[in-house]
């Protein structure tokens, strides 16, 4: 196809997407835009098209120009950055998130008994007979947790320290509920295997380094964050296995169909699950790891953060219709 034969044919898409731009550039806000649900963005991917197949088939500078022009002005108005509301988040924590994970209460237990089963065996099984921790995690690792949990090594860190620590935790942190997350894809059994798997290593680790003497640097260390780390890590696997059940169950829907409303409910309680994950790195870097504090302060604190999950999410957003 020559250039004629090219701008003759998609002529048409240019001067449509380029009257749509018209249009939301001059409303200011695409949440009043008088335009037709998917026609900008499906008028703006094949603009996209058209612009590489303009550059591989060297139609001229002119037109690539002209088309470019198009893409990044489609690609202000598609990508760009609304501003952030407060009180919108406030609300969804305040009462939306809880709210929702109730409406998943039989996913949520499921969770639980599949997460803290595992943790609870795998603690009890390891004291008793220490090598089992080897049959989740290689050498390397079980040496590294000696030498963390151990009384005699210096765990004092500057700030510099712990601000590093902060973002590692919760690199990690939400990198594990992502991937219980995303598993549950796989009709399910991804989540379940990774929850499995992640109660059986938390529970192994526990119970080696309880079993070596080191209790009173391990408990006053993990009891701080722990609540809000590991009920994340249950969520992420109930929003997963609801992902999973919308592919094995749909209904009367098509899968495809189920499986998008699936998504779009899930990923609400991943905002969430975010959350809980920087409230618990947060304190895993700045609190857990403070030698100053006395272990008593610690499992008092863990008490009541405890107390304070269970009762955010049994409580919280029921004067609003829960």
């Amino acid at each position: 196809m020559n250039r004629e034969a090219f701008e003759s044919q998609y002529a048409d898409d240019w001067g449509r997407l380029g009257k749509l731009l018209d249009r939301l550039e001059a409303s200011g806000s695409r949440r009043h835009e008088p335009v037709r649900a998917g026609e900008f963005p499906e008028l703006y991917r094949r603009v996209c098209h058209h612009l590489a197949l303009a550059r591989v088939r060297r139609y001229g500078t002119d037109l690539e120009q002209r088309l470019n022009r198009l893409v990044l002005r489609g690609h202000h108005q598609l990508y760009r950055g609304r501003a952030i509301s407060w009180s919108r988040i406030g609300e969804f924590f305040a009462a939306e998130f809880p709210r929702r994970v109730r409406a998943e209460g039989r996913l949520f237990q499921l969770c639980l008994v599949l997460f803290f089963g595992p943790l609870f065996a795998m603690m009890f099984f390891t004291s008793q007979q220490p090598e089992l921790i080897y049959t989740v995690m290689d050498p390397t690792a079980v040496e590294g947790f000696e030498e963390m949990y151990d009384p005699q090594t210096d765990r004092d860190r500057d700030a510099a320290s712990d601000v590093l620590m902060f973002g590692v935790y919760i690199y990690n942190n939400i990198g594990i509920a992502f991937r219980t997350f995303a598993g549950g894809i796989l009709f399910g059994i991804g989540s379940i295997v990774i929850l499995i798997y992640n109660g059986l290593a938390i529970g192994s680790v526990i119970g080696y380094v309880d079993g070596l003497g080191y209790a009173a640097t391990l408990y006053p260390f993990i009891v701080g964050h722990g609540a809000f780390e590991l009920t994340a890590i249950v969520l992420a696997g109930a929003s997963g296995l609801k992902l999973g059940l919308s592919v094995v169950a749909p209904g009367r829907r098509r899968r495809i169909r189920a499986l998008v409303a699936a998504g779009r409910d899930s990923i609400r309680l991943v905002y969430g699950i975010v959350g809980l994950l920087v409230v618990a790195a947060f304190i895993e870097a700045f609190w857990s790891s403070a030698t100053l504090v006395p272990p008593e302060v610690k499992y008092l604190f863990g008490a009541l953060a405890w107390s304070a999950v269970a009762a955010y999410f049994l409580l919280a957003g029921r004067d609003r219709g829960a």
